[in-house]
Formats: structure tokens, C-alpha cells, sequence
């Protein structure tokens, strides 16, 4: 099952998805699934899936990518965040500001959380999550090298592409994610080859912080990650959920 989150008579709705046919859905959708679903529409035009407060971000969460990027592998997740400001949908664009130097494409798996997690230990984590979704962990990596942090270097309006739904009863262990740009593949690997799991990740992050519902969690790249520039289409598949695209323009 599908979730996307639609244009609807001028005002967001969410919208799930089954064997090609899209209805309205009633209620709350963090109230879980069995979801309550209406009449029957014809999307023109699909947002971001959700609305979260935050993004955390998990790095070098890949063996491959830890290693092109020249650092070692980190001993617990490597957190950080991106502003909600900078959450996109599919097929907006990804706006390049002016004199920030080399931005990046970063295909990343995303974690919609459903129920409010707080210190919650990794054998129950699963059950704090809606479903899952694409997301574009955007970055401008000169900047990312310059500062100490992350914040500037990942937080630009747009450098948060996530959609185009949000998967639900999907099993995260083992799926296939792949960043592409131009119709050429430049990021290729599998869930599988993630340092700390899902589970891991959200036990971390809610010993930290209070995850809510609708906040994503995207768990890192693989290898791979490579410039984008002005007239770029970027895309971001990951198996079960399907592709999130977006155009690059200059700001």
C-alpha cells in the first residue's frame, strides 16, 4: 500500500494508492493503517508525502561511502539535521544558490515515523513507523568540508527532495536503492550494506530527540554521490516505494 499526499481542489490531501487506482483518504493518516478510503481521484500533481518538523540525517552509514569520502567508519550514527524549509516534493526544483561551490545528489532511503518515539529501545522501533519513502540528502560539499558542522552545508531551501509516497508494510532489510541523473546510474547498492539499521538508527536518534509523526529519518548514501548543475534531472529509486525526480536549476 501507498500513501501520497496530492493537490486536491486547491488544498493538500492525502491520497492512498492500490493496483493504480488513487482514493481520498479519511481521517488522520498517523492514526495507522487500516486506512479509511474515499472517493476516487485523478492526481494532477503529487507533493511531499508528509510535512515533517524535522529531517535527521544519518552519515556515512555506508561502508563504500565512508571511504570515498576518505573517513573512517564511525563507531555510532553519525546524526545530523535538515530544516523543514528545505522539504521539496517530486518533480520541484532543486535550486543551486550562488557561490556555494560543488552541490551533490545523495539517494537515500527515508523512515516516516507514525507514532511519537522517545527513547525507544531498537526491538520496538518498527512499530513507531508509518512507512518509508525516497529521499535526496542534497549538499553543498564544499561547505560540508569548510564548516564544522553540517547545517549550512545541508540545510539550503530545496536540498530536501523526499516523495513520491510513502510505502507502508514494507520490510526495510533489503531493498535496492539507486541515484541517477540523466538517465545514467552513479549510485547503485542495497540496504543491506547499511552500517546501523533501521531499527538501530531510530533507538539512536529517540535516545536524543522525540521523533513525531510525520518526521523522516533518512539513513544514509552509498558510494556514489557526484555533482549536480543547472538543468540536472536528478533521480532517486529505491525498490518497493518507487522514483523520486527532480529538475536543478541556478538561484
Amino acid at each position: 500500500m501507498k500513501l501520497y499526499r496530492i493537490e486536491h481542489t486547491g488544498a493538500p490531501r492525502h491520497v492512498v494508492e492500490e493496483h493504480g487506482v488513487f482514493r481520498l483518504v479519511e481521517g488522520d493518516i498517523f492514526a495507522g493503517p487500516p486506512f479509511t478510503a474515499g472517493a476516487e481521484v485523478r492526481p494532477t500533481r503529487f507533493l511531499a508525502p508528509v510535512t515533517p518538523s524535522k529531517v535527521v540525517a544519518i552519515g556515512l552509514n555506508y561502508k563504500d561511502h565512508a571511504l570515498e569520502m576518505n573517513k573512517p567508519l564511525p563507531s555510532e550514527p553519525l546524526m545530523f539535521m535538515k530544516p523543514s524549509t528545505a522539504v521539496i516534493g517530486p518533480e520541484d526544483a532543486i535550486r543551486l544558490p550562488n557561490g556555494v561551490g560543488a552541490v551533490h545528489h545523495e539517494a537515500e532511503l527515508g523512515v516516516v515515523i507514525g507514532r511519537l518515539a522517545h527513547r525507544v529501545p531498537a526491538d520496538k522501533a518498527l512499530a513507531h513507523v508509518l512507512g518509508y519513502t525516497c529521499v535526496n540528502d542534497v549538499t553543498a560539499r564544499e561547505l560540508q568540508k569548510k564548516d564544522v558542522q553540517y547545517t549550512r552545508a545541508k540545510g539550503f531551501d530545496t536540498f530536501a527532495p523526499i516523495g513520491p509516497c510513502v510505502a507502508v508494510g514494507l520490510d526495510p532489510a533489503a531493498l535496492d536503492i539507486e541515484g541517477w541523473v540523466n538517465g545514467e546510474k552513479r549510485q547503485s547498492s542495497n540496504t543491506r550494506q547499511l552500517i546501523f539499521s533501521v531499527r538501530e538508527i531510530i533507538a539512536f536518534i529517540s535516545s536524543v530527540m522525540t521523533l513525531l509523526p510525520g518526521d523522516v529519518i533518512a539513513t544514509g548514501t552509498p558510494s556514489g554521490v557526484g555533482p549536480l548543475v543547472p538543468g540536472d534531472r536528478v533521480t532517486v529509486k529505491v525498490a518497493g516505494i518507487g522514483e523520486l525526480s527532480n529538475t536543478v536549476i541556478e538561484w
